[in-house]
């Protein structure tokens, strides 16, 4: 339901229907024209959205074959500490500062050390050094991005489907996107429910009528998980995610993260330890020891302590479900746990939000999930291709048929119209790439109306005929 189908001889009479109540033909009218320019000029964005996005889905397999030297290794007999695997990390690669160690989650998974502040890594990214935990043999290095561990391959796609490879300025693109989504998938079921029942089969028809059935059918499907898509995008876009983020610190809903001081107060911990040395005081061993002991299981990351007052942090990092997302302070002169955040403890909102995250990008649930995300994918690029196809045909194959017309808003009574206008400009407020856009297509459209008013008035004579002239 991306682009719109604008209304045909064969759809003059719905709107005309018995069943429809009196406001119901004007709203539906209103919709349409929504629906159909939102979905021409969204679409292109909604697109790569799309293709990237499936990419992105099928990326996690593809890491695992592409980079399966670096993350896996023969199974030995027993695992070397922490801090010899550190060790010979460090000795491989001693540039840069230790800003995380992940131990080897698995038999037969390496461990990785990550490095920040290297040379000719990307300040955003850390270099992940590979180790095998039974020989301390370091395996390869190569750029991680995020808390997901993603590799140079996913994380290329990723950045390409958030931000075009554009940095700040690109995320508009993809935030445009998930502002819109909902909208058109919202008014292409409105637009489907409100027909007739005897024109939503597809089979035995043909022409545009069969791609409007398709258009709708497969549409309707996956309305839901559009809805889905568009409201967790938008919780880390950088304008909407920004309002969502204000608004739940302000219900006492942000996510906690565990103090990071090592006397127990609180305090922010950095990237690395003091001149990059992560075996600090009681040293990883211990560290990790003392995490264990408070039931924190694999996988988990290990990030050392800022400063002299900074304490050592143990978080675990599973993003698939059952989530593990407990973490602990460890005091590195003692080596005692100074603080404990379990996941069940976080508010019920931070939990949805990582929950809706971690869904969105296709490891709440693995495999199946990731399937799942390349299905609506799939349905988003097809509903595009059938909404432009619908389009074309309305101009019977030799040209794009003529717009839905103007002036359907002056239609509906005040009592909808007006919460209807006011609960668009609140929404346009908080969802700034919503509300922007649809402001300047709205006083464009009121522009362009006048102009083929006076230009109707002066062909015309004015009157009816003129009217009738400019709303189309």
């Amino acid at each position: 339901m991306t682009t719109a189908p604008s209304t045909t001889k064969d759809e003059a009479p719905q709107s005309a229907s018995p069943a429809s109540p009196g406001t119901g033909a004007p709203l539906r009218s209103l919709v349409l024209r929504l629906h159909f320019y939102a979905g021409v000029f969204v679409a292109p964005f909604l697109l790569v959205a799309a293709v990237t996005g499936f990419l992105y889905a099928a990326s996690f397999q593809a890491e695992k074959i592409v980079y399966a030297h670096e993350t896996t290794v023969p199974v030995g007999d027993r695992k070397l500490p922490i801090s010899e695997q550190v060790a010979a990390a460090r000795e491989a690669h001693p540039d840069g500062s230790v800003s995380a160690v992940r131990p080897s989650p698995e038999d037969d998974a390496t461990t990785r050390v990550l490095l920040s502040g290297v040379k000719g890594v990307d300040a955003d990214h850390t270099l992940a050094v590979f180790v095998d935990p039974y020989t301390g043999k370091v395996r390869g290095a190569l750029e991680q991005y995020g808390a997901t561990g993603a590799l140079p391959l996913r994380t290329w796609i990723d950045e390409f489907h958030r931000d075009l490879h554009l940095g700040e300025t690109g995320r508009h693109y993809s935030e445009f996107a998930a502002s819109w989504l909902w909208v058109i998938a919202g008014g292409g079921l409105v637009l489907w429910f409100a027909r007739r029942r005897a024109l939503r089969t597809v089979r035995g028809t043909s022409g545009r009528r069969r791609t409007l059935g398709l258009h709708g059918t497969v549409g309707v499907w996956a309305a839901a998980g559009f809805f889905f898509l568009s409201a967790t995008g938008l919780t880390w876009s950088a304008y909407a995610g920004a309002n969502i983020d204000e608004l739940r610190t302000s219900l006492g809903q942000a996510t906690p993260s565990v103090s990071a001081a090592a006397g127990g107060d609180h305090g922010g911990h950095g990237a690395s330890a003091s001149a990059g040395k992560a075996d600090h005081g009681v040293g990883l061993d211990k560290v990790l020891a003392a995490a264990r002991a408070k039931g924190l299981g694999d996988p988990v990351e290990i990030v050392p302590p800022a400063d002299a007052s900074s304490a050592y942090v143990v978080k675990q990092v599973q993003r698939s479900w059952p989530e593990k997302q407990d973490s602990v302070a460890v005091d590195p002169a003692t080596g005692e746990v100074t603080d404990v955040l379990r996941f069940a403890d976080y508010p019920l909102l931070a939990k949805m939000t990582r929950w809706g995250i971690d869904l969105h990008t296709g490891v709440l649930f693995g495999l199946a999930n990731q399937i799942a995300l390349m299905l609506l994918a799939l349905a988003l690029i097809l509903l595009i291709v059938w909404g432009y196809r619908m389009w074309w045909q309305r101009g019977r194959g030799s040209s794009f048929g003529r717009p839905v017309p103007r002036g359907a808003w002056q239609q509906v009574p005040p009592h909808i119209l007006v919460p209807l206008l006011a609960a668009t400009a609140v929404l346009g407020y908080f969802v700034p790439l919503f509300g922007i856009p649809l402001a300047a297509f709205l006083t464009v459209d009121i522009v362009l109306g006048e102009i083929a008013y006076r230009r109707g008035r002066r062909t015309y004579g004015g009157g009816t005929a003129a009217r009738e002239k400019a709303a189309k």
